[in-house]
């Protein structure tokens, strides 16, 4: 692999930074149009892939206590975004979803911005999509291994 020279290499770094911060935008102007802080969105896009989850798997894939997940679930339930059903496989737990409503709103949220994104990946070759996304699945698995350095810092 050659060497890129320093400005090519320090546009690229900075390009990838600045969509990170555009996706995050993306994320705080979701988050204001449901109403919610950053985190119930969080556990409302866990959920929603899922489809359904126990507080118990939400908190796992949340990294959040047991106690921070039951208090967001409350919220969440309250204000309309998710419904707590017994779980049709074990019906001493509770499972949690996602309400058609909130479901419709994430998907006029986001649903152009997947079209979107889908236009843009048209402009490149097949050879130029397997770049991106080698870099994209190669940067994610950077950025959540730095995420985990982070969580283990000594205080």
């Amino acid at each position: 692999m050659e060497t890129q020279p320093d400005g090519v290499r320090s546009a690229a770094a900075n390009a990838a930074a600045e969509f990170g911060a555009a996706a995050d935008e993306v994320d705080d102007a979701a988050a204001t149009r449901l109403r919610v802080n950053r985190t119930d969105l969080r556990i409302l896009a866990l959920v929603g892939a899922a489809g359904a989850m126990t507080a118990g798997a939400l908190a796992a894939a949340a990294r959040l206590s047991p106690a921070a997940t039951t208090a967001a679930i409350q919220r969440l339930v309250a204000a309309g975004h998710l419904r707590r059903d017994v779980d049709p496989d074990d019906r001493r737990r509770a499972v949690v979803t996602v309400t058609t409503s909130t479901e419709e709103t994430l998907d006029r949220v986001y649903g152009p911005i997947g079209e979107a994104g889908r236009q843009l990946l048209d402009r490149y070759s097949p050879a130029e999509l397997t770049l991106i996304t080698d870099f994209l699945q190669v940067g994610r698995r950077m950025q959540l291994q730095q995420a985990e350095r982070i969580r283990t810092m000594p205080a």
